[in-house]
């Protein structure tokens, strides 16, 4: 088997690439978005943009979850009042709120003053999807990388906004656990859902594609058994999973990026 890399890697990206060959697994890192002549590969970890060009060429499904999960969610288990609209819809809020892009980085992530401040239709189509969120403070995060319904690894990244990494609390995974057993139906089988405390009570902050998520200080070993069902051969995707493959998105303007390392 083999895993198409792309031009930059973080370090969690290098520690994935590591764990893939103590598996004996070859990798490939591209040095753009170019696939070479002749390249075969079976899986893929890497950003949005680079996994849109590459992952068709080489016949490869990335899976994620679809853009509008976290509105199917009740209030009790976000936290928080999230909705999911057209940006040329949310050029018309006048209040701040948390505006991010679902699934990609085109929209960066945080909290906007009004509408206003949101990329322009010079930049973003006005029918392009952002999630509007009520803005909260997660006192702490963590990520759980899930595979066939069960939680499978996790680590913190931040708490109160900051980067601070340490191991899943016991609180954590328990709360993933839970989570997945009453919602695990509505998301592919290999995903990250990222989760944190608000107010002293435990939310969903979102969900990612394992295949372009950091790991953070999971172990490795077993976000890369993730990441491989995550992004595999189209032939190999279950019934089950097919409804959650990403179509490939077209670049948004000036927020379009070819050099976006994962994340």
């Amino acid at each position: 088997m083999t895993l198409v890399l792309p031009p930059r890697l973080t370090a969690s990206a290098q520690s994935l690439r590591d764990a893939a060959h103590r598996r004996g697994l070859r990798t490939v890192q591209l040095g753009s978005f170019e696939v070479p002549a002749g390249l075969r590969a079976d899986h893929l970890h890497a950003g949005p943009s680079f996994a849109d060009v590459v992952a068709p060429l080489l016949g490869i499904a990335p899976l994620e979850a679809e853009s509008g999960w976290l509105t199917s969610l009740p209030r009790e288990l976000t936290g928080r009042e999230i909705t999911l609209v057209a940006i040329g819809e949310a050029y018309e809020l006048r209040r701040p709120a948390f505006i991010k892009s679902p699934n990609d980085k085109n929209i960066p992530a945080m909290i906007y003053t009004d509408g206003s401040r949101l990329p322009g239709p010079d930049a973003v189509d006005r029918r392009t999807s952002v999630l509007v969120s009520d803005i909260v403070d997660f006192t702490a995060e963590y990520r759980l990388h899930v595979l066939g319904g069960v939680v499978y690894a996790g680590s913190q990244y931040a708490a109160h906004g900051r980067l601070h990494l340490g191991p899943a609390s016991t609180e954590a995974l328990a709360f993933g656990t839970d989570l997945i057993a009453g919602y695990g139906h509505t998301l592919p089988s290999a995903i990250v859902v990222d989760v944190g405390l608000v107010d002293g009570h435990w939310a969903v902050i979102e969900a990612n594609a394992a295949w372009a998520s950091g790991a953070y200080v999971a172990d490795p070993d077993l976000v890369l058994d993730v990441v491989l069902r995550a992004a595999s051969p189209m032939a190999s995707v279950s019934a089950r999973d097919r409804q959650f493959i990403r179509r490939p998105q077209p670049a948004s303007g000036l927020y379009a990026s070819r050099s976006m390392p994962v994340y």
